[in-house]
Order: C-alpha cells, then sequence, then structure tokens
C-alpha cells in the first residue's frame, strides 16, 4: 500500500499523477486525509480521501508519499499522527518516502532523514535541505528508500520512478507508454 498523505493546501498535481499512475501499474494507493476525509488543494480542488490518518497501518506500507503545497506540508507537519507515521516508517528501513516539491525541505530535512542523502526540492527551497546533497536540475532522485520529486512539473516522473521501484521496470515502462507519456 502506499499511503499518500493530503492536508489543506497540497498542491494536486502532485498527488493526483502519482496516485493515477502507481494505480494503473495495480500498486494499492490510499489518499490519506490529515484533517477529515474532504481535502481542499492550492488550487481549490477538493478531494475525498480512501481514509483518514488515524487508519494508516505502517504494517502493509509500501511507501508514504508527501505532496507539496505549502498549506500540504504545513498539514503534514502539524499533524502530530503523520509525523509519527514518517519518523516510524524511516526508522523501520522498508517503507519507501517520498517526498516531492516542498516536503522534502520542509518535512523530511528537519527530522535528519536526507541528512547525507541527495536530493531535490523545489527551485530555491535546497538551502532548507540541511545535511543533503542537492541534486539541481534533477526531476526526481533516489537515496536508498527516500524518493524525492522537484514539483509540479516532475509529477510523471515522480510517479513512474515509484511504480518503478515497486512493480519493476517493465510496469513503468507500461504505465508510461499507456499514459503516452513521452519522453
Amino acid at each position: 500500500m502506499v499511503y499518500i498523505f493530503l492536508g489543506t493546501g497540497f498542491e494536486e498535481a502532485e498527488a493526483i499523477v502519482p496516485a493515477d499512475l502507481l494505480r494503473r501499474a495495480g500498486v494499492d494507493v490510499a489518499l490519506v486525509g490529515l484533517e477529515g476525509d474532504g481535502v481542499t488543494g492550492a488550487h481549490g480542488i477538493t478531494v475525498k480521501a480512501d481514509m483518514t490518518v488515524d487508519k494508516v497501518e505502517l504494517s502493509n506500507a509500501q511507501a508514504i508519499m508527501l505532496p507539496g503545497g505549502m498549506g500540504g506540508v504545513a498539514s503534514i507537519t502539524g499533524s502530530a499522527r503523520a509525523m509519527e507515521l514518517i519518523k516510524a516508517a524511516y526508522a523501520d528501513g522498508k517503507v519507501y518516502l517520498a517526498a516531492i516539491c516542498a516536503a522534502p525541505a520542509v518535512v523530511l530535512a528537519p527530522l535528519g532523514i536526507l541528512e547525507g542523502r541527495k536530493a531535490v526540492c523545489y527551485p530555491g527551497m535546497e538551502g532548507q535541505m540541511t545535511g543533503a546533497t542537492p541534486c539541481v536540475g534533477e526531476k526526481t532522485v533516489v537515496d536508498g528508500m527516500v524518493v524525492t520529486g522537484q514539483g509540479p512539473g516532475a509529477a510523471f516522473d515522480f510517479g513512474l520512478k515509484l511504480v518503478e521501484l515497486l512493480k519493476g521496470e517493465a510496469a513503468a515502462r507500461q504505465v508510461r507508454d499507456g499514459a503516452y507519456y513521452l519522453i
């Protein structure tokens, strides 16, 4: 299961595009509302979450995905349960932590998760990724069990990288081709 944390003000493309691509590959995905089951994104699009954060079970998690959007990352850091799950997943070392846009700098870096890792984030926020080696210009970076993405424009690359990590290169190619994502 891939849990995608949605807080008020999340960047819609960064959550929905990867969710769609993962589901096309047959990966179980749950959109997780941090403040309830109806979550409004940064651009006024309201999404109905599949579950609330109190229902997340790390025992069946393959990944926790954190979209950006300044309101969304503030919601994540403001949720004790979300932060507890992120820390536990990192400590376990068997669950991918995937963060895109502002989330690597605002959520993962302060927890020390990016320490000594290569990572990417929204351009201009690299200085907030304390301890990380910023990979400026990259759309998606994988370093161990941590996957980071640049921003909304990298949502397809980020989602396809997650498909590749969870289902293999052939599945990622099939999803990419089926979505007519030309690179």
